[in-house]
């Protein structure tokens, strides 16, 4: 066990606090923040404080027992809950990664104070230097990686939430109701067109669905088939379905493609779906 590396390590785990301290105070001197911004950041300053202390704990720890394998595990730990906490913050990744510089810059400053005191020799400097660098750099990857990860759950919760307010089934009147669909039809829409009509129908007990597709610009035969199997999924469950609006350019679409429609029950307008739907009672 090489002392040297093990007093440093001691030292900036002893220290730990007052360096994060240093870290968090050169980190934020220069940047405008206004009095709201600064009541925030007083309701979370210990906790990141607490963050940044840990980080330089691990620093500390990783010079005295040199185990990389633990090491790393630990950096790893660190790095997933603090990407964690700083995505639901709002802080940019590129933000956040300017912490890099003054981490490195305060544990080598940490590093010569208490090194200047034992003279520290030229393998422990080597030591120190084939430590601190790598680690940094693990902290670095695993922290973006866990940032990425949860930004693109939130693209995806995003998408899936706005993917299903394009499914809208809105009850008319006991068992009928009305799904208006507006824009295109991709591939991922279809499908969700499919799971969300069903789940809504059932949910809101109809016996007819008026299918309104006046808000589409393009039926081609993808579109044509998925609200086939729409149709056809929501007749298994008891729901008769009636399209509407079919508009003239998309009809003559229909014709050219040879799309046929034969077996659907089609009306011009949602007066006339509910005329026939007086009938079919």
């Amino acid at each position: 066990m090489n002392e040297q590396l093990r007093f440093l390590g001691e030292s900036i785990i002893n220290n730990r606090l007052e360096i994060a301290k240093e870290v968090h105070t050169t980190r934020l001197s220069g940047i405008p923040i206004s009095e709201e911004q600064n009541k925030q950041l007083q309701k979370i300053e210990q906790r990141i404080l607490n963050i940044r202390a840990e980080l330089i704990r691990i620093f500390g720890q990783a010079l005295i027992h040199n185990n990389e394998q633990t090491t790393i595990a630990l950096v790893k730990e660190w790095a997933e809950e603090t990407g964690a906490f700083i995505f639901n913050l709002g802080v940019p990744l590129d933000e956040a990664l300017k912490d890099t510089s003054f981490y490195r810059k305060f544990i080598w400053k940490a590093v010569e104070e208490f090194g200047a005191a034992i003279e520290l020799s030229t393998s422990t400097i080597f030591k120190i230097i084939s430590v601190v660098d790598p680690l940094l750099d693990d902290a670095i990857y695993y922290f973006s990686l866990t940032y990425v990860r949860y930004y693109e759950k939130s693209l995806y919760n995003a998408k899936s939430a706005l993917l299903e307010l394009t499914v809208p089934v809105v009850p008319l009147t006991s068992g009928v109701g009305v799904l208006p669909l507006i824009g295109n039809i991709d591939t991922e829409r279809a499908a969700m067109l499919m799971e969300k009509t069903l789940e809504q129908a059932s949910k809101l007990r109809l016996k007819y669905l008026i299918l309104d597709v006046s808000g589409v610009l393009i039926i081609d035969t993808m579109v044509a088939n998925q609200l086939f199997k729409v149709i056809n999924a929501l007749a298994l469950i008891g729901v008769k379905t009636i399209i509407t609006g079919i508009r003239p350019e998309v009809a003559q679409t229909i014709v050219n493609l040879g799309i046929n429609l034969e077996n659907i029950t089609i009306k011009s307008n949602l007066h006339q779906a509910f005329e026939e739907i007086q009938l079919m009672k």
